[in-house]
């Protein structure tokens, strides 16, 4: 054995550990549970652009688009455009023609005009519409066709009919090996009045709507080791790994 694969196999012992570990990650929880209170997640940007994601969560996107290498990555949920920025970055640090694809029901001009003058906006296409219309999908299907691999976030609405929604018509795009990522599905772990100005709480989230898809659809598998190296996540039971080919 090597240096690295021996640095590898200690990695994965680690990972073990902390995922085997109650205790660190009930302590995780609520730390993310503390620090959202003080919107967090607001503080960061990448190259210039508002992110709202978790640091760790964006290493950890980073970690799958590298070992995925897609050739087109699509996210439900836009917002200030940081995500689409930071996985811009990744794919030209790949090189090829990847590609990334935004949909938002509500694209707000100050922000598409950001994005669009950004030094990396030649990889950025965006979509207005409701992720959820078929109108929306059909858009969507027709810019994936012939793209592989693909790579699917999804971070819009966090209502679990919304989350099925989507997943039910975007699953079948992403590809094997690939993955698809459901963010905030911590808000099943947050306590029941976390979210009193909000439609989604617990028993009706992102989480909730995984552990659904996942009964009918065994083409995915919640990929722990992610979670149990991050730590703090937005994404727990979230980072979906697709494991066999649309038949």
């Amino acid at each position: 054995m090597n240096e690295i694969e021996k640095h590898f196999r200690e990695v994965s012992e680690h990972i073990q550990g902390m995922e085997a570990d109650r205790e660190i990650q009930d302590l995780s929880t609520h730390w993310v549970k503390e620090v959202t209170q003080h919107k967090y997640a607001h503080n960061f940007t990448w190259l210039g652009r508002p992110l709202i994601q978790l640091p760790q969560d964006v290493l950890g996107m980073q970690e799958i688009i590298w070992k995925v290498q897609p050739d087109l990555i699509i996210e439900t949920g836009i917002a200030h455009g940081g995500s689409l920025v930071f996985y811009a970055s990744m794919l030209e640090l790949l090189g090829g023609n990847g590609q990334v694809l935004g949909i938002d029901i509500d694209i707000r001009e100050h922000n598409r005009g950001e994005i669009e003058k950004h030094p990396l906006c030649k990889r950025i296409k965006m979509i207005e519409g409701s992720s959820t219309d078929e109108d929306t999908v059909k858009k969507v299907c027709d810019f994936a066709r012939g793209k592989n691999p693909v790579l699917l976030i999804l971070d819009s609405n966090h209502t679990h009919a919304h989350v099925l929604k989507e997943l039910n018509r975007y699953s079948p795009l992403v590809t094997k090996g690939s993955y698809l990522v459901v963010f905030d599905t911590i808000i099943e772990d947050m306590p029941e009045d976390f979210f009193p100005d909000r439609p989604w709480g617990k028993g009706n989230n992102p989480k909730t709507a995984v552990w659904e898809f996942l009964k009918a659809n065994d083409r995915f598998v919640i990929d722990k080791t992610v979670e149990s190296k991050l730590l703090i996540t937005a994404a727990p039971d979230g980072y979906l790994n697709c494991i066999k080919d649309l038949s």
